[in-house]
């Protein structure tokens, strides 16, 4: 039902997390029952987990840590890890500096030209030990760097950008975009494409021959899309939009195309309920960010802050909370939800008597905005628990 914002102009109301609930059904289930295991392609992950590529997040040595947690780490191709052979001088100036010079400084920092021969020495690191690599690319960069990603056999390909289309429209003749679903098509290694808000940008994204679709613009904790462009859709409504995407694509193609909510996710609950709305995995940053182990030194920020000519994003402060490990599947010595995100998964799922992802992805929501607030008032007084 669309809201009548003024006599010329209409919309849709959306929703996001903190305006929704999860609904517990007829039955519970003990949480050991659960399945949260996840499919993409030709891989299975114990997590339905991609962690961010987002240089705070993700280096080479997290990538290997969350392998071996069940999730999956996304390195950005286009990050610090491919311009700098030694980056932990960098980071640590990153983490020093005054918020007031952050942006300028990181802008001139990401100046220094990505290096082909890093490219491959940083996805071999990862596979070298073992685990599942995954990296991305803006679009476009894709056709420049894509040879060295297959030369180092990398096994999942995100092509990331703030908004992603398959539809490319340019009047310069010198540009020549991206034809997305050609390349897919012909590259020899499967691929994720986002991100996207709506239904209709969902689906023609499926239809390039993705494996998977981000969703989500704007809502990431470091990301000021929404504020400095004016775009984006509440994360509950854009997911459940993408799902809705999936449906007639597989009705259409017998194709199933995994949804991957990305951003504007800060606890385990946040994350049950991207999966109640049709997720089929999450795509998170600041959470991870908030490990010892992570590269930010406690910092986060996105793919557009050091943006040469439009910054999308800040430098935030997401904390040092615990181990990776704690953060991802515990255990929680911390009772605001930021702990032991994929054993709230776990819980949720139980408690409201679904026992796999797929199941849970048909849970009743409803809207809710008290949920938050709804007797909450000592906490909320107090700093503590659900008032932080």
């Amino acid at each position: 039902m669309e809201v009548e914002i003024g006599i010329g102009k209409s919309g849709r109301r959306a929703y996001g997390f903190d305006d929704i609930a999860i609904v517990p059904s007829r039955r519970t289930r003990d949480p050991e029952d659960v399945d949260i295991s996840w499919d993409i392609d030709a891989f299975k992950f114990d997590l339905p987990l991609i962690a961010s590529a987002m240089d705070g997040v993700v280096s080479p040595k997290t990538a290997i840590e969350i392998g071996r947690l069940g999730g999956l780490g996304c390195l950005n191709l286009e990050g610090l890890w491919t311009r700098y052979e030694d980056t932990d001088a960098v980071l640590d100036e990153i983490a020093e500096l005054d918020p007031e010079k952050a942006t300028r400084r990181m802008q001139e920092l990401y100046q220094e030209p990505i290096k082909d021969e890093l490219i491959g020495k940083r996805i071999r690191e990862i596979k070298d030990a073992g685990v599942r690599a995954c990296a991305s690319l803006t679009p476009q960069r894709v056709e420049q760097f894509s040879k060295y990603v297959l030369e180092a056999e990398l096994d999942l390909l995100v092509v990331q950008g703030t908004v992603v289309s398959a539809e490319h429209v340019s009047k310069d003749p010198a540009r020549q975009p991206l034809n997305l679903k050609k390349f897919i098509r012909e590259y020899e290694i499967p691929v994720i494409v986002g991100g996207c808000a709506s239904y209709s940008t969902a689906l023609h994204l499926m239809r390039t021959g993705a494996v998977g679709v981000l969703v989500g613009v704007g809502p990431g904790h470091a990301c000021t899309s929404r504020g400095v462009l004016g775009i984006g859709v509440p994360q509950a409504t854009a997911i459940a939009d993408a799902a809705g995407a999936r449906i007639r694509h597989l009705d259409e193609t017998g194709v199933y195309v995994q949804v991957i909510a990305d951003g504007g996710m800060r606890t385990g609950g946040d994350i049950a309920k991207a999966i109640a709305c049709g997720a089929d995995a999450v795509m998170i940053g600041s959470p991870l960010a908030s490990a010892y182990e992570a590269p930010g030194r406690g910092y986060h920020w996105g793919m557009a802050t050091f943006h040469p000519s439009l910054p999308r994003g800040a430098r935030v402060y997401a904390g040092q909370k615990g181990t990776m490990e704690e953060v991802i599947s515990g255990p929680a010595h911390e009772n605001d939800g930021t702990l032991n995100l994929f054993g709230a998964l776990r819980t949720s799922m139980a408690t409201t008597g679904y026992e796999t992802v797929k199941e849970f992805q048909k849970a009743e929501v409803m809207v809710a905005p008290s949920l938050q607030t709804e007797g909450k008032s000592l906490q909320r007084a107090q700093g503590i628990g659900m008032g932080r």
